[in-house]
């Protein structure tokens, strides 16, 4: 049976390989297309693009289920805030993008997970906001370049509990932003321990739509990627 296709936002960066030097570069962390090849599921990678960000639709005619990776801030903008010293990075063209392939995503009800930044995006979305530099980084970003190991706690019957099989679980973060207010319809399924943190949401009304701030395209194999190949199957396709 065919495989479920899974899309997989780009970040745009610089990057110099061979004797190229400050090229920019859609780029993609092969962890991201790893665990979807593990979840018996095809990777597509989804450059930003204006035609895409016009036309979103078009873009997820061609997938089974969406992944929002993670990457450099949102532009604070998107939630009608001005822009903090700590928030760097920013594109206007992978934001367009994203901001549009989400919303498009959930009102077909097409399985959509939000990873770091991707969960960030996904609040925006529905109208939630950013706390763009969080109090206590020792969790969540100890190191830049290196991932934090904490632990999780998930909400009780919750889509998060379920897709990871557990109601607590043991992730590796790297972010220095989390959420504010939540948007419409938003609600939080997960915290970080120590502290208050979401780490975790969901989209009611919306049959398989989850938000973490983790990184679990680190995790091999990847029981939330798993999950989402599984929702992104059509019903009665086994993997």
């Amino acid at each position: 049976m065919p495989r479920p296709v899974i899309g997989i936002t780009a970040a745009i960066e610089s990057a110099r390989w061979t004797v190229w030097e400050d090229v920019e570069t859609n780029i993609s962390q092969r962890s991201y297309s790893a665990a979807v090849t593990d979840a018996g599921a095809l990777p597509v990678l989804l450059p930003a693009n204006e035609a895409g960000a016009s036309a979103p639709d078009e873009v997820l005619d061609l997938l089974d289920g969406l992944i929002l990776a993670g990457g450099a801030d949102l532009d604070p903008a998107a939630y009608g805030a001005i822009a903090a010293p700590s928030t760097i990075g920013f594109r206007a063209e992978r934001d367009r993008f994203e901001l549009a392939l989400a919303r498009a995503a959930l009102a077909r009800d097409l399985p959509l997970l939000g990873i770091c930044r991707g969960m960030q995006l996904l609040n925006v979305v529905r109208g939630g906001t950013l706390d763009q530099h969080l109090a206590d980084l020792a969790t969540h970003l100890h190191t830049p370049g290196r991932f934090a190991d904490h632990e999780v706690g998930l909400e009780p019957g919750s889509l998060a509990a379920a897709a990871v099989g557990r109601e607590r679980v043991s992730v590796r973060s790297h972010h220095h932003q989390g959420l504010a207010r939540l948007g419409e319809g938003v609600v939080a399924s997960g915290w970080a321990d120590p502290g208050e943190v979401v780490e975790a949401i969901e989209v009611t009304g919306h049959p398989w739509a989850l938000g973490i701030l983790w990184h679990a395209e680190e995790e091999r194999p990847s029981a939330v990627i798993a999950a989402l190949a599984a929702a992104a199957r059509p019903q009665g396709v086994a993997a």
